[in-house]
């Protein structure tokens, strides 16, 4: 059970409930705060005086009064009228941490929403009903808008969800989708529309799911480093932890120590000792410098994640304490954009770095192995595409890592003159998340068939093992094959975290 509680939830946390199914409950103490922010809110829906998202329009109708009698059907208008969004639905783990997300921030107790709303999304999310959400139709301020309202729209039995593990296409309608969880759809109160539509959620969402497979990565392209270095021959020197303490990047340090212990007692290192080159290329030599540059900003990106998982992101924000209601900007995802950008950097670095030792694996040139990496050149191709293949990955991902955060568009009648774009800052980190453990996955498939070729000498019992698992689903290569399946299934190796923990040492 993960109890939230608007100040506490972690990246893990929320993995645990988008992609293990965790229940989720409101925190006691959240329970109060809701409560109180809500009385709040009931004494200003009953004042002549306007006040911002309770008893007036939104964005450029903030000036239109509203007559009480029709707070609940401005709530209902608002929800379906921002439910605007286009393009393939959301995946199901980024919808459920969009609903966690959400209901965390409203358990801060500064949304004024009732504490019976924020409950029915709770058992959403414990009862499996995954609101349908398009991907596209998200500036980034004021907030996600159009993400949260469709999934706002489920909660009062509108909209498409699925149940349960149904396909996306066997959605139902939100009320049919209550019904067979045992539910009944919330009819909003002032400013409940407002309170469950307005932040960053759908982007942070991205940005924390994105952030969780990239630092994966970081420990999959580590792990596929050392065994690319060992079957290049190349030197453990440059890893040697006074040249990177000298420098003082912890992540660099990380990196060196994780490829150090991942090829100690390397008989295949062992056999080149004098072997009289001086220095390896940098795709080699250099790899604690551009690995430990992606885990830096993904350090970076998981204070901005772990702070905006916690944050309130509402306008108009509910002070109980001093019985005051007040507008400010706090929905703004520039924060979110960027740090989704950062990333997106980051897998940038470990994927062309990636394709870059792949390329020496397969260049008999630089290699000194048979040509693409078959005992039957000419005849054969070997491994030649494969390297295309991550040569593709690591352009494509390049152009992802132009940053979006750095785009505004005027919208909203100008009212909304600058916005963060954070929401496609956060579909291209997690496109290119997904990219580059393909592209990792064709350097360990290079790396494996390279050390094949070097037996009888043997790499390092840690790499070793991660062959052995390799080669445990994804024999080795006597003649050409389809290496798509294969790919496949060293890509899935890496996303589960397998292939880390089959080589049986730490990688931090």
């Amino acid at each position: 059970m993960v109890y939230l509680d608007g100040n506490s939830l972690t990246l893990e946390n929320l993995l645990a409930i988008a992609r293990g199914g965790a229940p989720v409950a409101l925190a006691d103490a959240a329970r109060d705060r809701v409560r109180a922010a809500r009385a709040v809110v009931d004494e200003y829906a009953h004042h002549d005086d306007p006040t911002y998202g309770i008893n007036t329009g939104f964005g450029n109708f903030a000036e239109v009064k509203i007559p009480a009698g029709s707070l609940s059907q401005l709530q209902i208008n608002l929800v379906r009228s921002h439910a605007a969004g286009v393009g393939e639905p959301l995946p199901v783990d980024v919808v459920r941490a969009m609903m966690a997300l959400r209901a965390n921030v409203l358990a801060k107790g500064f949304s004024g929403i009732r504490v019976e709303t924020l409950d029915l999304l709770l058992e959403l999310l414990n009862r499996q009903v995954h609101p349908s959400v398009p991907s596209r139709g998200s500036v980034g301020a004021s907030g996600d808008l159009a993400p949260l309202a469709h999934l706002a729209l489920v909660l009062i039995g509108e909209g498409t969800a699925a149940h349960d593990d149904a396909r996306p296409d066997q959605m139902v309608s939100g009320t049919e989708a209550l019904a067979k969880a045992g539910l009944q759809p919330a009819v909003l109160q002032a400013k409940e529309g407002l309170a469950l539509i307005n932040g960053t959620q759908a982007s942070a969402a991205l940005l924390g799911l994105a952030l969780a497979d990239a630092e994966r990565l970081a420990r999959a392209a580590d792990l596929a480093a050392a065994l690319s270095i060992d079957a290049l021959r190349g030197s453990t020197r440059p890893f040697d932890p006074r040249i990177h303490i000298a420098r003082g990047f912890a992540g660099q340090q990380i990196s060196a120590q994780n490829l150090l212990n991942l090829l100690d007692a390397s008989p295949l290192n062992a056999s080149h000792a004098n072997c009289g080159r001086v220095q390896d290329a940098y795709s080699l030599r250099c790899t604690p410098q551009v690995h430990g540059a992606a885990r830096e900003a993904l350090g970076f990106a998981r204070r901005v994640f772990e702070t905006e998982a916690n944050a309130a992101t509402d306008n108009p924000m509910v002070f109980a304490d001093a019985r005051e209601i007040l507008s400010g900007g706090n929905f703004h995802g520039a924060p979110v954009g960027i740090a989704s950008d950062v990333v997106c950097l980051a897998i940038a670095q470990l994927a062309t770095i990636s394709e870059r030792r792949c390329e020496r694996l397969v260049n008999p040139a630089v290699s000194g192995l048979p040509a693409f990496l078959t005992r039957h050149g000419g005849l054969e191709s070997g491994l030649m595409m494969a390297q295309v293949t991550a040569a593709a990955i690591a352009s494509e991902i390049k152009t992802l890592a132009h940053p979006a955060s750095v785009d505004t568009i005027p919208t909203s009648g100008n009212r909304e003159d600058h916005v963060s774009m954070s929401m496609s800052a956060g579909l291209k980190a997690a496109r290119a998340a997904d990219l580059a453990r393909h592209a990792i996955a064709c350097e360990l498939l290079c790396a494996c068939e390279a050390i094949d070729l070097l037996a009888p000498l043997r790499s390092s019992p840690p790499l070793m093992r991660a062959h052995d698992f390799i080669r445990s689903r994804v024999p080795a290569i006597e003649h050409d094959r389809s290496f798509s399946p294969d790919l496949r299934v060293i890509s899935d190796m890496i996303v589960s975290g397998a292939l880390e923990r089959s080589c049986g040492v730490d990688v931090n």
